[in-house]
């Protein structure tokens, strides 16, 4: 069976060479540019130019065609959207299965909600290629990857939340507060929704919280993605945390795509990592 994993541009992985791959963009919609979120976009211009634009900034997913132009010549598709609660991504994704199921009998596609982005993404490609590469049956994946989608968190510190609160994403009132001296909001993505936890002075504070709240959420020295954007001294920070705890801990760091880019701003952390249990 030809396999293939998709995700949307949340994800921050364009290319992936251990299996067939695909990405398929979001759009971050200003009042003077559409930016697409691929390979060939300058965020650090995306960055500074939102900076200061005036007006409503919103996302647009990517079309059901998108889709179904990454999934062609797949016979079991895994796609990964980042969270219902923040996007059409998982919609527009499912509507695209049922028509390239329809379209190629015997082919199947599974569609996972991953109520999360960025690192938390990044473990479920991965599993999913482990489980792939180890030739399991895609039912067999489809049950794995929901067990493990289950053991894996997101936790976030960021120092503006403007455009999440132009989006509505987080309260006006919340949002006031990051930034303001030197204040950070550290949260985490909770059923897909953001979820403000601390409020905490300075990056120092910050990373400590971090890794505190991940203590406290089950981590015990597995693997852990931290996307920054533009703040690799802060992201390397964390690692040196994490390795002087977990020597042995699987810890990368990966740069922002615009999407995250867009809703962590400049300065802002994501981090994926295995926890334990959810549910």
């Amino acid at each position: 069976m030809k396999y293939k994993i998709v995700s949307d541009s949340s994800s921050n992985i364009f290319t992936w060479d251990a299996i067939p791959y695909a990405t398929v963009p979001i759009k971050i919609l200003s009042t003077k540019k559409e930016y697409v979120d691929n390979e060939q976009l300058d965020v650090a211009q995306m960055v500074e130019d939102l900076k200061t634009v005036k007006g409503a900034t919103k996302t647009a997913c990517p079309g059901t065609g998108e889709w179904i132009e990454a999934f062609d010549g797949a016979e079991c598709v895994f796609a990964i959207t980042l969270t219902s609660n923040l996007s059409g991504c998982y919609n527009s994704a499912c509507v695209a299965r049922d028509q390239y199921m329809e379209e190629n009998p015997g082919c199947k596609v599974y569609v996972i909600d991953s109520l999360s982005t960025g690192g938390e993404m990044q473990l479920i490609i991965e599993k999913l290629t482990e489980l792939i590469l180890l030739g399991k049956e895609f039912e067999e994946i489809v049950t794995e990857i929901e067990e493990y989608k289950d053991t894996t968190r997101l936790l976030f510190s960021l120092q503006s939340l403007t455009n999440l609160a132009r989006n509505g994403r987080v309260s006006p009132a919340v949002a006031t507060i990051a930034g303001v001296l030197g204040i950070r909001v550290v949260g985490s993505a909770t059923e897909g929704v953001l979820d403000p936890t601390d409020k905490v002075r300075g990056e120092k504070r910050a990373i400590a919280t971090l890794f505190a709240n991940m203590k406290k959420l089950g981590y015990k020295g597995g693997k852990v993605r931290i996307n920054h954007c533009f703040n690799i001294e802060s992201a390397s920070a964390l690692s040196e945390k994490i390795f002087a705890e977990f020597p042995s801990a699987d810890v990368k760091i990966i740069p922002c795509t615009a999407l995250c880019s867009f809703y962590a701003e400049e300065g802002g952390l994501i981090i994926g990592y295995e926890g334990a249990k959810k549910h």
